[in-house]
C-alpha cells in the first residue's frame, strides 16, 4: 500500500481510503448486517488501509456507531474521519432533504459545530477525530459566514478534538476563503473517469495550494466496474434513481467504454474497477481515493488498485474511451 501527507499535516494516510456511507444502511443502502461491515473495516486495517471515513448523516448516525464499535480496540491503528455541517437532530438551518423520518438541515454555526463534533465523538468511541470535514457547504436562508464556521474548528483543533480540517462538496471560492481564517488541509470532492467537473476549478485550486483532494465515487456507485449492462434500472428511491448516467443513451456508452478496457484489465492482472480508481489517483499526486465497502470481497478487490501504475498512453485511452 502506498501512503501519502495530508495536506500541510503530519497525518499520514493510505493512498486507498475506506467510505463507509453504505454501512450505515437505511433506505439508501437497505439493511446491512453489522458483523459482517465490522469484519470489513477490520480487513481493510489488515490490507493497508488506515484512513475510514464516516459521517453523522450516513444512516442518520448507524455507520458512525458501527464504526466506533470497529475500531474501538485499535484506535491508534485507524485515522478517522467525518463531518460536520448536516444536523438531522435540530430544526434550525437551511432544509436539505428527509429521509427515514428525519428531516436534514445545512448548519455550519459554530454552535452546531461544536455540538456535531461532540455527538460523533460519543457514536465513535473516540476522544478524538483525525480529520474533520464540513459536509456540505451553507445556502440560503440560513448562510454561515466562514469566518464561524473556521473559528469553531480551529477552537476544536487547539482543544485536540480534532487534527486536521478538511471541506466537501465545496467551490474554490470557498478554498480560498477558508484559508483566509485557517487552516485547510483536504478537501473532498466527486471525481470519476465520467464526471470530471472538478476538472475545471477545483482541483486547479487544490493543487495551487498543495491540498490533498479526496475523490469520492470513483465506481460511480458500480457503473465502472464492467458488472453494471445496459438493460441496468435502478431500484425506486435508491441512491441511483435519477442520475444522468443511467439514461439509456449514457449508459450505453459508459457500458461499451468499459468493456473496451479488457485488454487492460489483462494488461495489469487487474478488474475494471480497479482501472477506474487507479485513473483517478494517476491524474495528481495529491488525489486520495475514497472507495465504499461493506463486505469483505469488496475492499479485497478495491485495495488491489493501489498497485496499478497506469502507463500514460492507457491513461488517456480510458479518458477517450467513454465520451458523453
Amino acid at each position: 500500500m502506498e501512503y501519502m501527507q495530508i495536506g500541510k499535516s503530519d497525518v499520514q494516510v493510505s493512498k486507498v481510503a475506506l467510505g463507509t456511507w453504505a454501512i450505515g444502511g437505511g433506505s439508501w443502502w437497505g439493511d446491512n448486517d453489522d458483523a459482517e461491515s465490522i469484519r470489513t473495516i477490520h480487513a481493510a486495517l489488515d490490507l493497508g488501509i488506515n484512513l475510514v471515513d464516516t459521517a453523522p448523516v450516513y444512516g442518520m448516525g448507524h455507520s458512525e456507531e458501527v464504526v466506533g464499535k470497529a475500531i474501538s480496540d485499535r484506535r491508534q491503528k485507524v485515522i478517522l474521519s467525518t463531518k460536520c455541517g448536516l444536523m438531522f437532530d435540530r430544526t434550525e438551518g437551511s432544509y436539505y432533504f428527509s429521509r427515514d423520518g428525519k428531516n436534514v438541515y445545512k448548519n455550519l454555526s459554530k454552535s452546531a459545530v461544536i455540538d456535531s463534533v461532540d455527538q460523533s465523538l460519543r457514536r465513535l468511541k473516540t476522544d478524538y477525530i483525525d480529520i474533520m470535514f464540513t459536509h456540505w457547504q451553507s445556502i440560503e436562508p440560513f448562510i454561515v459566514p466562514v469566518e464561524e464556521t473556521m473559528d469553531a474548528l480551529m477552537s476544536l483543533k487547539k482543544a485536540g478534538k480534532i487534527r486536521v480540517i478538511g471541506g466537501s462538496n465545496m467551490s474554490a471560492a470557498h478554498i480560498e476563503e477558508y484559508l483566509q481564517y485557517g487552516e485547510l488541509d483536504i478537501i473532498q470532492e466527486k471525481y470519476s473517469l465520467i464526471d470530471k467537473r472538478v476538472e475545471e476549478e477545483i482541483l486547479p485550486s487544490a493543487i495551487k495550494h498543495g491540498i490533498t483532494f479526496q475523490a469520492y465515487s470513483p465506481l460511480e456507485q458500480g457503473l465502472l466496474t464492467g458488472k453494471i449492462r445496459k438493460d441496468f434500472v435502478p431500484e425506486p428511491g435508491s441512491t441511483r434513481e435519477g442520475k444522468k448516467w443511467y439514461k439509456p443513451e449514457n449508459l450505453s456508452k459508459i457500458v461499451d467504454g468499459v468493456d473496451s478496457w479488457k485488454m487492460l484489465c489483462e494488461k495489469y492482472g487487474c478488474t475494471y474497477g480497479n482501472l477506474a480508481m487507479a485513473w483517478v489517483a494517476a491524474q495528481n499526486p495529491l488525489i486520495n481515493v475514497l472507495c465504499g465497502a461493506r463486505k469483505i470481497n469488496q475492499i479485497e478487490e478495491n485495495v488491489k488498485a493501489s498497485d496499478i501504475k497506469l502507463s500514460p498512453e492507457d491513461i488517456a485511452f480510458m479518458t477517450q474511451s467513454i465520451i458523453l
